[in-house]
């Protein structure tokens, strides 16, 4: 696998090699690409596949008479998978829960284009043959009923089959038309439809294609039924389903056109006036911008040294910084730096000074790819900031923590990484904060700068309750997730920090399900919780484990009342009463 892309990458790169010759006659176009993706086949009704998107790129080489060339395309597609509702029936319901919803594909391709030109107008045709990496649906659909004797019974009807990896590579081409509209001699916007498949059903030995397993269904489940059997609904033996992927994409672009030259123009040869424009004394302004969004950027030290100024200054909300009123001609050196990163140097020269402006004006740029979290710390009773409040930032994936203590304005800002998913809460004795998710899969860093959060810190009190947010169960299961343990960790943190604390920890369902089988199932994940407390040191006096079930209902979300997976949610939850202080 490694070889193929190598070696489709070469390609690509030879293509642009040879536009850089001067004697090549052909066009080089490099272009981006994005829009909606169709799923259809066996894809749509197999995979169940939804609409989705797509977005990429293409570099296309034209050979001598523009006509014919050869093309590179990379593309990424994403489709959800259609969710299905759960099904309850007279004495049970059917379920499905989803590991991972969506599909998603990344495609290299490589093949030749054909182009016919007329005026501003170009219409392409084209196909690409390469290499896609699949990342499947990962989901159970499970039946569990009840039967005369009360005894429940749960058994998986439909599951994926997928490697251990979720991932599978296979083979695909794409093929389609591209219309263009040149806006000039170098750039162009296109209108283009193709259609995208994958072939074959092994890959280097493993399975390439997405599959289901299910027992055969004999007697479809209504609303209305009553479960006695597994056997009268569905066969023992059980069936496997594959399916290719297959897709039409209709999407838009703009294209850059190398290699074509403007007509030339005669130009009047520019008498130089040294002797009007005289050399003085100017104003020095500096003006500090995040380069990947272009928005103005603070907390920037700047500094300047040259001829007669040696001068830090820190950028302001508008980015301003440097603001000198007079620095006499000559040779200058400007950089800036925040967060360990420096801005490349910028260099002031006496040419600088041949203009009739009073002051220079300069932009500098900082290029930190990382987002910036801005938060704040508040008091929860009063609802106002409040400031030497504690935090803690944990990257959910390596483990490393770093802290910060909030500013007199209650303030406090870290870095964060693209791609990762961060745990952030307040630590201070007396009190306590939620455990705040923060999460950059997704954001685009060319368009965003800043992720803010606001954080409530609460004081302890005898009675006192609140919901552990972020806490959750896998399916019909009681053991800690790995991301429930880092709620955990929090209230293993203050626990600490208030020895003599004891606390009840309890644990909720909804309405759906057996009433005796939720509350069973809500006291052993209060346990569980409780039990990893214990083995992080804390004592098992402090701590009292109660399962309530479906019996504290904060809603009106009861026995067969219709109600969203929304309103259910907020029944599942896991509470902290305090007992004593």
């Amino acid at each position: 696998m490694k070889k193929i892309l190598l070696a489709l990458m070469l390609i690509g790169f030879t293509i642009l090699a040879h536009a850089q010759d001067k004697s090549s006659k052909g066009d080089l176009q490099i272009g981006v690409q994005g829009g909606v993706s169709i799923p259809i086949g066996t894809y749509k009704s197999v995979g169940e596949a939804k609409i989705g998107y797509f977005s990429g790129f293409f570099l296309d080489k034209y050979f001598k008479g523009n006509t014919f060339g050869l093309g590179l395309d990379a593309r990424y597609l994403s489709h959800s998978a259609t969710k299905q509702d759960t099904l309850f029936f007279a004495n049970g319901y059917l379920s499905t829960g989803y590991k991972k919803n969506n599909f998603v594909h990344y495609f290299v391709g490589i093949g030749p284009t054909y182009k016919y030109e007329k005026n501003r107008f170009q219409f392409e045709a084209y196909i690409k043959g390469g290499i896609m990496q699949q990342h499947f649906p990962e989901y159970t659909r499970s039946l569990y009923y009840e039967d005369a004797m009360v005894s429940p019974f749960t058994m998986d009807i439909k599951t994926t089959v997928n490697d251990s990896t979720n991932k599978a590579m296979t083979w695909a081409g794409v093929g389609g038309l591209r219309f263009n509209y040149k806006l000039n001699a170098h750039f162009a916007i296109f209108a283009h439809v193709d259609y995208l498949q994958s072939f074959g059903t092994k890959f280097a030995g493993k399975n390439s294609q997405f599959t289901t397993e299910e027992h055969v269904e004999r007697n479809p489940i209504a609303s209305d039924t009553e479960v006695k059997s597994f056997f009268d609904h569905y066969e023992e033996r059980k069936v496997m389903t594959s399916t290719l992927h297959q897709s039409v994409n209709v999407g838009m672009g703009v294209k850059y056109i190398f290699g074509r030259k403007a007509p030339s123009q005669v130009t009047e040869p520019v008498q130089q006036y040294d002797d009007i424009v005289k050399r003085a004394d100017k104003g020095l302004q500096i003006v500090v911008k995040d380069k990947q969004t272009n928005l103005a950027l603070s907390g920037v030290t700047v500094s300047v040294k040259g001829a007669n100024v040696e001068e830090r200054s820190i950028s302001d909300a508008n980015g301003q910084a440097a603001r000198i009123s007079a620095i006499i001609p000559g040779r200058y050196e400007i950089i800036g730096e925040k967060n360990g990163i420096k801005t490349p140097l910028l260099t002031l020269t006496e040419e600088d000074f041949n203009s009739s402006s009073s002051i220079i004006f300069k932009e500098i740029y900082h290029d930190d790819p990382r987002f910036t979290l801005i938060g704040e710390t508040f008091d929860c009773a009063i609802e106002k900031n409040t400031a030497g409040v504690n935090t803690i930032l944990t990257n959910n994936s390596s483990k490393t923590n770093v802290s910060q203590i909030s500013d007199s304005e209650g303030k406090f800002i870290y870095q964060l990484e693209q791609n990762g998913t961060f745990s952030v809460v307040a630590n201070q004795a007396g009190k306590y904060s939620q455990t705040e998710i923060v999460n950059t899969k997704g954001l685009d860093r060319s368009q965003t700068l800043y992720v803010t959060l606001k954080m409530g810190v609460c004081d302890l009190v005898e009675g006192g309750e609140w919901v552990l947010k972020n806490i959750h169960y896998d399916f019909d299961k009681s053991t800690i997730r790995a991301d429930a343990a880092i709620i955990l960790e929090n209230v293993v943190s203050i626990l600490q920090q208030n020895p003599t604390l004891r606390i009840e920890l309890s644990s909720h369902t909804d309405s759906r399900g057996n009433d005796e089988y939720n509350q069973k199932l809500s006291q052993r994940r209060a346990e569980s919780a409780v039990q990893y407390l214990i083995n992080r040191g804390v004592a098992k006096d402090r701590l009292v484990a109660k399962g309530y079930g479906e019996s504290r209902l904060i809603n009106h979300c009861g026995n067969n009342v219709n109600c969203s997976e929304e309103m259910h949610e907020q029944n599942r939850r896991t509470e902290i009463k305090i007992l004593a202080l």
